[in-house]
């Protein structure tokens, strides 16, 4: 007999006193998933075993449950979950970039709870632009005559090019030439945006009569890429700002900045490397400068454009403008930060990712004493110590500058060389098995977890909270099959 026929009915698990109560907190459509997912596996393992000559028997009616509950807990689970940066970069791309405010974050709730006057004008009851939602504090910020936003800086720099440069040149620096993530290509975004790249000047230096040898009836633009994710260093030279919008005024065409990152405080009053900043390159003239919402800002993913009114007005009747655009929730959450650095006596308290920036070594040194002897309890074949370490802004912002930090460091004790890199992975992983996963480093033979981010009220007291799940974590991933190995 096919010992699969063993295996008991759907309706019977659901009958479990266990999967009951599972069906009160997920549903019976998500259980009944879970169920027919575990009974298929077992089948299959049954099936396997046969074909070996083996004499299988189905699985206990517990054991069954348990991988139901197990399987549940999967499926329950959201993709988007949040975890603790505890990398180093305090604006990391693949976890999320710039956290927000608070005000954000209840803007966007608001935002998603109500209707709102997105593109409807309260004053004469009539259609309206969603642009002036956040244009007049962006001008009244930078010193612009006029704003437009998009999804992002990307999206910002393609339409700016394809309404401004479409079918003419767009003149460059050969050292701006930049890529960012995604091999997102300064050259790859002019051809899509209809515009015909004119580099100029060397890698390392580019000089004033380089732009002005260049000037013709074709050209269409002059851009400045803000090199935000390297430097060039020993022997270089650039063209100021002010000398490319003198170059490109006195030839009747516009001149661009793309700035990137996009700080809207003084830097190095706050302690930090200076950063340029959207006010600077209008003050110096800069007809359009384009940056991101979510990095250096501290808001949301958005691309933002600011400048002449002419060559805004030009931007947003581009057909891409549309596809470009931003939604409601996102126009929320910019609103609300932009207004923190217009009303706020200290945004580099107000604003998370400031405050993560200007963050004292000390202060982050007192964060990890607090949490050591917690560490060091937990796993015997690692050594934890606090160690002073070294923080970088992250997402393409001042590459080359670092912040004085401190982190927890695990270090394995025993083994050779490649025992102790699995025991480093493993305790890596273990951390991203934690209920709020864990991210860290690994450098130096130990895994690195920078204390700079864990700032927010309650992430100290939650980290700690659940370090004691690590061991659980940490012996599961050991128990594991490795490289064929029972």
């Amino acid at each position: 007999m096919d010992v699969r026929r063993n295996l008991p009915a759907v309706d019977t698990l659901l009958a479990q006193p266990a999967l009951k109560q599972a069906q009160q907190a997920h549903g019976g459509r998500l259980v009944r998933q879970a169920i027919r997912l575990v009974l298929d596996n077992e089948r299959s393992r049954l099936a396997q075993s046969s074909k070996l000559g083996e004499h299988p028997a189905p699985c206990a009616l517990d054991t069954l449950t348990g991988l139901v509950l197990e399987h549940l807990e999967r499926l329950a689970r959201p993709n988007s979950r949040s975890v603790f940066n505890l990398t180093g970069t305090v604006i990391h791309t693949n976890l999320g970039r710039s956290p927000l405010a608070e005000p954000a974050i209840e803007a966007m709730v608001q935002a998603a709870r109500h209707p709102m006057a997105l593109e409807y004008d309260l004053e004469n009851g009539g259609r309206g632009d969603r642009d002036r939602l956040v244009a007049p504090l962006l001008c009244e910020l930078t010193g612009a005559e006029a704003a437009t936003v998009v999804n992002n800086n990307a999206g910002a720099v393609l339409l700016a090019l394809g309404a401004l440069a479409s079918g003419r040149e767009a003149i460059i620096s050969r050292g701006e030439l930049i890529e960012i993530g995604g091999a997102f290509r300064m050259p790859d975004i002019m051809a899509a945006a209809g515009c015909q790249l004119r580099e100029v000047g060397a890698t390392n230096r580019t000089h004033a009569k380089d732009f002005q040898a260049a000037m013709g009836d074709a050209t269409g633009l002059i851009v400045k890429a803000h090199t935000s994710n390297y430097a060039i260093t020993g022997f270089t030279q650039s063209v100021s700002e002010r000398e490319l919008a003198r170059i490109a005024h006195a030839h009747d065409v516009p001149f661009m900045v793309d700035l990137g990152s996009g700080a809207l405080t003084d830097f190095a009053a706050l302690g930090l490397p200076h950063e340029s900043q959207p006010r600077e390159a209008i003050a110096a003239g800069a007809d359009v400068v384009t940056f991101s919402g979510d990095k250096l800002l501290g808001g949301p993913q958005a691309g933002i454009i600011v400048g002449r009114r002419d060559l805004i007005d030009t931007i947003k009747r581009h057909p891409l403008k549309r596809a470009l655009r931003l939604d409601k929730l996102t126009l929320a959450a910019l609103e609300a930060t932009l207004r923190l650095y217009r009303d706020s006596d200290a945004p580099q308290r107000d604003v998370p990712t400031l405050a993560m920036l200007t963050r004292s070594d000390v202060d982050i040194a007192a964060t990890g004493e607090r949490l050591l002897s917690l560490a060091q309890s937990l796993l015997d074949d690692l050594d934890v110590t606090l160690a002073p370490c070294a923080s970088q802004l992250g997402s393409g912002s001042l590459p080359i500058d670092r912040l004085a930090s401190y982190a927890l460091v695990w270090r394995p004790l025993h083994g050779d060389r490649h025992a102790r890199e699995r025991c480093l992975k493993r305790i890596e992983t273990a951390f991203r098995q934690l209920p709020r996963p864990v991210i860290g480093r690994l450098h130096d033979g130990a895994l690195y977890l920078d204390l700079r981010c864990l700032h927010r009220p309650g992430d100290e007291e939650a980290f700690a909270a659940q370090l004691p799940m690590l061991k659980q974590c940490y012996q599961r991933d050991l128990a594991m099959p490795r490289d064929g190995q029972p």
